[in-house]
Protein backbone atom coordinates (compact mmCIF):
# COMPACT_ATOMS: atom_id res chain seq x y z
CA UNK A 1 0.00 0.00 0.00
CA UNK A 2 2.60 2.23 0.86
CA UNK A 3 4.37 2.15 -2.61
CA UNK A 4 1.56 2.79 -4.17
CA UNK A 5 0.47 5.61 -2.19
CA UNK A 6 4.26 7.16 -2.92
CA UNK A 7 3.64 6.41 -6.43
CA UNK A 8 0.35 8.25 -6.33
CA UNK A 9 1.54 11.04 -4.98
CA UNK A 10 4.92 11.72 -6.96
CA UNK A 11 3.24 10.87 -10.69
CA UNK A 12 -0.12 13.43 -9.59
CA UNK A 13 0.50 15.73 -6.81
CA UNK A 14 4.20 16.99 -7.19
CA UNK A 15 4.04 17.08 -11.08
CA UNK A 16 4.35 20.62 -11.97
CA UNK A 17 2.54 21.22 -15.24
CA UNK A 18 6.27 22.15 -16.25
CA UNK A 19 7.19 18.93 -15.72
CA UNK A 20 4.55 17.11 -17.21
CA UNK A 21 4.14 19.18 -20.36
CA UNK A 22 8.14 19.24 -20.94
CA UNK A 23 9.18 15.30 -20.15
CA UNK A 24 8.63 14.07 -23.37
CA UNK A 25 10.21 16.91 -25.49
CA UNK A 26 13.31 17.58 -22.92
CA UNK A 27 15.93 15.60 -19.99
CA UNK A 28 15.63 18.60 -17.77
CA UNK A 29 12.22 18.54 -17.10
CA UNK A 30 11.69 14.59 -16.81
CA UNK A 31 15.05 14.60 -14.46
CA UNK A 32 13.14 17.27 -12.64
CA UNK A 33 10.37 14.50 -12.05
CA UNK A 34 11.77 11.58 -11.66
CA UNK A 35 14.10 13.24 -9.32
CA UNK A 36 10.63 14.49 -7.02
CA UNK A 37 8.86 11.04 -7.78
CA UNK A 38 11.34 9.07 -6.70
CA UNK A 39 12.63 11.37 -3.02
CA UNK A 40 9.83 9.73 -1.17
CA UNK A 41 10.76 6.07 -2.15
CA UNK A 42 13.83 6.69 -0.01
CA UNK A 43 11.84 5.76 3.15
CA UNK A 44 11.06 2.33 1.73
CA UNK A 45 14.16 1.88 -0.40
CA UNK A 46 18.01 0.35 -0.69
CA UNK A 47 20.60 2.53 -2.44
CA UNK A 48 20.27 0.19 -5.43
CA UNK A 49 16.12 -0.34 -5.26
CA UNK A 50 16.23 3.80 -5.56
CA UNK A 51 18.68 3.89 -7.98
CA UNK A 52 16.37 1.93 -10.38
CA UNK A 53 13.10 3.63 -9.57
CA UNK A 54 14.52 6.84 -10.25
CA UNK A 55 16.22 5.64 -13.41
CA UNK A 56 13.19 3.56 -15.09
CA UNK A 57 11.05 6.57 -14.41
CA UNK A 58 12.88 8.88 -16.13
CA UNK A 59 13.57 6.69 -19.27
CA UNK A 60 9.83 5.54 -18.83
CA UNK A 61 8.73 9.09 -18.83
CA UNK A 62 11.22 10.81 -21.17
CA UNK A 63 10.82 8.46 -23.80
CA UNK A 64 6.98 7.41 -23.12
CA UNK A 65 7.87 3.84 -23.40
CA UNK A 66 4.57 3.30 -22.19
CA UNK A 67 3.00 3.76 -26.12
CA UNK A 68 5.85 0.81 -27.35
CA UNK A 69 4.18 -1.30 -25.13
CA UNK A 70 0.94 -0.58 -25.88
CA UNK A 71 1.60 -1.33 -29.92
CA UNK A 72 3.78 -4.05 -28.75
CA UNK A 73 1.28 -5.67 -27.12
CA UNK A 74 -0.71 -6.05 -30.66
CA UNK A 75 2.15 -7.68 -32.56
CA UNK A 76 1.09 -11.20 -32.00
CA UNK A 77 -2.47 -10.73 -32.72
CA UNK A 78 -4.09 -11.51 -36.32
CA UNK A 79 -3.79 -8.63 -39.08
CA UNK A 80 -6.26 -6.53 -38.68
CA UNK A 81 -5.69 -5.82 -35.32
CA UNK A 82 -2.36 -5.48 -36.40
CA UNK A 83 -1.29 -1.59 -37.03
CA UNK A 84 1.80 0.09 -38.63
CA UNK A 85 4.00 2.02 -35.60
CA UNK A 86 3.21 5.37 -37.94
CA UNK A 87 -0.50 4.71 -37.05
CA UNK A 88 0.32 4.56 -33.92
CA UNK A 89 3.23 6.24 -32.46
CA UNK A 90 1.31 8.66 -30.29
CA UNK A 91 -0.07 6.72 -27.60
CA UNK A 92 0.24 3.34 -28.98
CA UNK A 93 -2.92 2.84 -30.21
CA UNK A 94 -4.11 3.06 -33.60
CA UNK A 95 -4.76 6.94 -34.64
CA UNK A 96 -8.24 6.14 -36.06
CA UNK A 97 -8.95 5.08 -31.96
CA UNK A 98 -10.79 8.17 -29.38
CA UNK A 99 -8.03 10.30 -28.56
CA UNK A 100 -9.35 10.31 -25.07
CA UNK A 101 -9.43 6.68 -24.95
CA UNK A 102 -5.96 5.66 -26.28
CA UNK A 103 -4.58 8.53 -24.02
CA UNK A 104 -6.18 6.89 -20.66
CA UNK A 105 -5.41 3.38 -22.11
CA UNK A 106 -1.73 4.49 -22.59
CA UNK A 107 -1.69 6.08 -18.81
CA UNK A 108 -3.15 3.07 -17.06
CA UNK A 109 0.13 1.13 -19.13
CA UNK A 110 2.14 3.63 -18.03
CA UNK A 111 1.19 3.35 -14.41
CA UNK A 112 1.34 -0.38 -14.74
CA UNK A 113 4.96 -0.18 -15.64
CA UNK A 114 6.08 2.31 -13.14
CA UNK A 115 4.10 0.29 -10.56
CA UNK A 116 5.83 -3.40 -11.54
CA UNK A 117 9.42 -1.75 -11.19
CA UNK A 118 9.33 -0.10 -8.16
CA UNK A 119 7.63 -3.35 -6.60
CA UNK A 120 10.12 -5.40 -8.18
CA UNK A 121 13.22 -3.02 -7.39
CA UNK A 122 11.73 -2.66 -3.76
CA UNK A 123 11.07 -6.58 -3.09
CA UNK A 124 14.33 -7.47 -4.42
CA UNK A 125 17.01 -5.03 -4.33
Amino acid sequence: MEQLILHLFGDYVTQSDWMASEKTKRSLPALAHAAVYSLPFLLLASGPAFAVILGTHFLIDRFRLARYVCWAKNLPAPDEFRFAWADCAATGYHKDRPVWLAVWLMIAADNTLHLAINYAALRWL
